[in-house]
């Protein structure tokens, strides 16, 4: 495996990027109990937090660790804390978001710190298999494929949330779950309200069951953190809301 060297500012960027002064950068360093370490970063054009991130670790501390995988916004695992609030890192640009030439970039809040900017996502995993968000169905590999019209009325009330990725931004971004560290939290209950509607699964009833307990979608405040966080502008909010109705109505039905 090639080693990977320490990008040279004015050597392997000045054919394609106009330097145009520094950033103070502060980025966590340590588990839970760590610090903030400041490193002088080169700006340029068109530079994304994740690039400045990656400076740091090729350049200027190899022992930096982070967690990243595409850089183009589609598996949503470059989320951290910037500047106080759960972005994607390969998609914020730092001409956005670095006032006065200052960073500051932590690991995901609400999760454990493993180390430096990487987080457990286990908690977050957990609670989407509580909310019962695993796909149960009755058919075999045996079966001819359940077919699910996207003009049906379930189908078109999860248009846009089945496009979650999970990446956790909006769990991050809950002061329910900061307050309240069982709460199921916005991705799980998303998930859950889109199996709700999926004519072919099979676990309705004990999912539903699972949601509007103490911990689940009536913890909501309403608060549209996750909403206005989502990088994909998605509205867990209104997943949340939609369980909460039917919830009500099995309830008021006897079925829960």
């Amino acid at each position: 495996m090639r080693a990977l060297r320490a990008p040279l500012p004015f050597v392997h960027y000045s054919a394609f990027i106009i330097f145009m002064s520094t950033l103070q950068v502060r980025v966590w360093r340590g588990g839970e109990s760590g610090h903030f370490q400041t490193f002088e970063v080169p700006r340029f054009e068109s530079q994304t937090v994740l690039d400045v991130v990656t400076h740091i670790q090729r350049g200027l501390d190899s022992t930096l660790s982070y967690r990243f995988a595409c850089r183009v916004g589609v598996c949503g695992s470059c989320a951290m804390t910037v500047n106080g609030k759960a972005r994607w890192t390969c998609r914020t640009h730092v001409a956005k978001v670095a006032a006065h030439d200052r960073l500051e970039i932590a690991p995901l809040a609400n999760l454990p710190v493993i180390k430096d900017l990487v987080t457990d996502m286990s908690p977050f995993f957990d609670k989407w298999a509580a909310a019962h968000g695993r796909f149960r169905g009755e058919t075999t590999r045996n079966d001819g494929f359940a077919r699910v019209s996207p003009d049906s009325a379930q189908r078109r009330l999860v248009d846009e949330a089945i496009e979650c990725i999970g990446c956790g931004v909006c769990y991050s971004s809950c002061d329910v779950v900061s307050w309240n560290p069982g709460y199921l939290g916005p991705a799980a209950l998303n998930r859950a309200w889109t199996l709700h509607n999926d004519v072919r699964d099979r676990d309705q009833k004990a999912r539903l069951a699972a949601v509007a307990g103490d911990a689940g979608c009536h913890a909501c405040h309403t608060q549209m953190n996750c909403t206005e966080r989502c990088p994909k502008q998605l509205s867990p909010t209104a997943s949340i809301a939609g369980l909460k109705r039917a919830a009500l109505a099995a309830a008021m039905k006897g079925e829960l």
